[in-house]
């Protein structure tokens, strides 16, 4: 079989390029042929680039260019006609698209129709639903959209806090809304979460699209960890609002025997460090961006970790990788997050604004002994150890390919 990969970034930066590089790698380890499509970049190392498109960089440049590139935003005609050179080049069975908005646009949806290839497409977030595709801004949950009210988007400036981005935005949805884009041009819609499903489908309308369930690739054994069960409490992650960490730090000040160690980077830390300065709070620790073996030997040691989420994360890796390690995990309620950690089993889930919930959740593991918090980190490492291997996702890869050639 031979699958076109197309998504907006090929250089990693994120979780969505690993989700794109995983899948090819699976794919291609399995015995089939794989190609590439992404917007060109600086630095790209792969025999596809020849084929990807230059497009409008919207987050620079003036207020007037941005007017006038406004349609290379909603509807990249360059990336449609590469495209079309690679499908007749390539050849494809079928074509895998991830996130292709803003860059890509979904013009090269066209192409594949046009072309007479089955697209499936992976959401990786909220985008075919809301315009800034995250159902949150300044600080709540946002579904003002609903019902194709998508100028609210421009009414709340959420889209990256930009007027000018928010509006193109705003044209944008409104734009794929009218051509239908979507459900013309997609086969089957992937999800990782039961729960994108349903607030598509509150969106959009029971059987008004085609979805299947494909949790994101994840290279367990690249990622298991054996370590102690330590006496700190662990969150990392971007240190953004939507991330939930001035709620933890709410309740990190209400469990203060309880060591709490912070680490990542974003627009909010200074904010938050200053949050737990003026608090006075003296279990709390910012450690900065840590990777590799750093990052490692923090969780290989830690004794549990805390995913506080407010928006209505999809398939936060952070989850598998605290699993991998065998610690438990303490979740919010929101989105995805209640289907991986199951409340009693791999670790224990919370109201996601209630900080005294929070910290109940804390004391509740702080206080368990060494044994069962080991207990409960093995049955997570278990867990993404039989779900959450190559064989496993190839499996219902193979299933829905097969199924939308047939």
């Amino acid at each position: 079989m031979k699958v076109l990969l197309a998504h907006n970034q090929f250089n990693q930066i994120g979780g969505a390029e690993v989700f794109y590089h995983e899948v090819g790698r699976v794919i291609k380890e399995h015995g089939h042929e794989v190609a590439f499509f992404s917007a060109a970049e600086e630095g790209v190392d792969s025999s596809w680039a020849g084929y990807f498109p230059r497009v409008f960089r919207y987050d620079g440049g003036s207020l007037f260019s941005k007017f006038i590139n406004i349609r290379k935003f909603i509807y990249n005609r360059n990336a449609k006609v590469a495209m079309t050179k690679l499908i007749q080049d390539f050849k494809p069975d079928i074509i895998h698209a991830f996130a292709v908005h803003v860059k890509l646009t979904p013009a090269i949806l066209d192409a594949a129709r046009n072309a007479g290839v089955p697209v499936v497409m992976s959401c990786n977030d909220y985008k075919h639903i809301c315009p800034n595709y995250k159902l949150y801004h300044h600080g709540h949950i946002c579904e003002e959209c609903n019902g194709g009210r998508f100028y609210r988007a421009t009414v709340n400036c959420c889209c990256h806090g930009s007027l000018a981005y928010s509006l193109a935005s705003t044209l944008e949805a409104y734009a794929h809304s009218w051509m239908n884009i979507y459900r013309k041009n997609v086969h089957t819609l992937l999800f990782a979460s039961e729960f994108m499903a349903r607030k598509t489908t509150e969106f959009w309308g029971a059987n008004s699209f085609r979805w299947r369930m494909l949790r994101n690739p994840f290279n367990t054994p690249k990622h298991l960890l054996n370590g102690k069960v330590g006496d700190y409490a662990l969150y990392f992650g971007r240190l953004i609002d939507e991330k939930g960490v001035d709620v933890l730090l709410n309740a990190t000040s209400m469990v203060p025997e309880l060591p709490l160690m912070v680490i990542g980077d974003g627009p909010d830390r200074e904010k938050l460090e200053k949050q737990a300065m003026s608090a006075g709070f003296s279990n709390v620790r910012f450690v900065g961006p840590k990777w590799g073996k750093e990052l490692n030997g923090l969780l290989r040691d830690c004794r549990f970790v805390v995913v506080p989420s407010l928006w209505y994360e999809n398939f936060p890796y952070v989850i598998l990788q605290a699993f991998a390690a065998g610690k438990p995990v303490i979740g919010s309620n929101r989105g995805g997050i209640p289907e991986l950690v199951i409340h009693g089993r791999h670790g224990l889930i919370y109201e996601s604004t209630n900080a005294q919930a929070l910290a109940s959740a804390m004391q509740t593991l702080a206080d368990y002994d060494d044994q069962f918090i080991m207990h409960m980190g093995e049955m997570a490492k278990n867990f993404v150890k039989t779900e959450f291997n190559d064989d496993v996702f190839y499996k219902h890869l193979m299933e829905i390919y097969r199924e939308v050639l047939a």
